[in-house]
């Protein structure tokens, strides 16, 4: 009897459980860790960089192009955290959803907009048999007109949320745990973050949930929703400010000197409560 819950999606259990819905979410916790966290200047996405083989050929296309950050639109992107193909599903999805946005009413879609409109279809995908859920987890960034810079997360059951920062992924409940201790309270809290530190904020939580060793450029990837560098608008020219927030991969350049603070600090930290203990 208990097998037939265990495998249709569209059959809940006796306690109220849908364990295919489970079983997706478990995969997500085994798959590499994805931050997102929320700042005035923009909304920083990182992801783990995991290479699978020393056999793969890093000089091919697909290769080169990551698997887990994606640009949607312009003003918005993500990055996921499960099954690859079932990401490259979904996004496509997105993809599809702002171009149509687009085209219909000749201009940028808003973010929650298009991040319920996926959430339908994963949610979709939970109620008709034959079907199963979505493996993969996506923490969405953009910015629009409507509310500015906004960062969502959904997962397999097609529910979604918005956050100030937010983990998913390995790892994702001590990651969670030092978001909440690190970044500051209240409902205006994403004001008082710059983008700079935000980042910061991301290499804390990858090296204190993975490795210190672990904060590498060539171990992590992060981009950014936000202006261009140079970019510089008159005040109040929403058209303008619309055109100049872009998706954008941070330079290694840029974050380099960011891990060395992080990675010094951390072990300047540890040496401190090595010499506390000894005392």
């Amino acid at each position: 009897m208990s097998r037939r819950y265990d495998q249709r999606v569209t059959t809940f259990s006796p306690d109220g459980r849908l364990f295919q819905v489970e079983y997706a979410l478990e995969a997500i916790s085994h798959a590499g860790a994805c931050v997102g966290v929320q700042s005035r200047d923009g909304v920083v996405l990182a992801a783990e960089r995991r290479v699978l083989s020393k056999l793969l050929d890093s000089s091919t296309r697909t290769a080169r192009a990551s698997e887990k950050m994606y640009e949607i639109d312009a003003h918005v992107g993500c990055v996921v955290a499960g099954i690859t193909s079932d990401a490259n599903s979904l996004v496509n999805r997105a993809r599809q959803a702002a171009q149509r946005y687009r085209n219909t009413y000749h201009e940028p879609v808003p973010v929650e907009y298009l991040v319920r409109q996926i959430a339908d279809v994963k949610q979709g995908y939970t109620q008709f048999g034959g079907l199963r859920p979505f493996g993969v987890s996506i923490l969405y960034a953009g910015w629009d007109r409507h509310y500015g810079y906004q960062l969502y997360a959904s997962d397999p059951s097609g529910n979604y949320g918005g956050w100030r920062a937010i983990a998913i992924g390995q790892n994702q409940a001590a990651a969670n745990s030092l978001l909440r201790q690190e970044y500051p309270e209240g409902n205006d809290a994403a004001a008082e973050v710059t983008l700079e530190q935000a980042m910061r904020l991301v290499a804390r939580v990858f090296a204190k949930t993975a490795d210190v060793a672990m904060l590498d450029v060539n171990k992590l990837e992060v981009t950014v929703v936000g202006r261009e560098p140079d970019a510089a608008t008159s005040k109040g020219a929403e058209q303008e400010q619309e055109a100049m927030v872009v998706f954008r991969a941070v330079e290694d350049a840029q974050l380099q000197p960011v891990f060395e603070d992080v990675k010094r600090e951390l072990e300047a930290s540890s040496a401190s409560g090595r010499t506390d203990v000894n005392k």
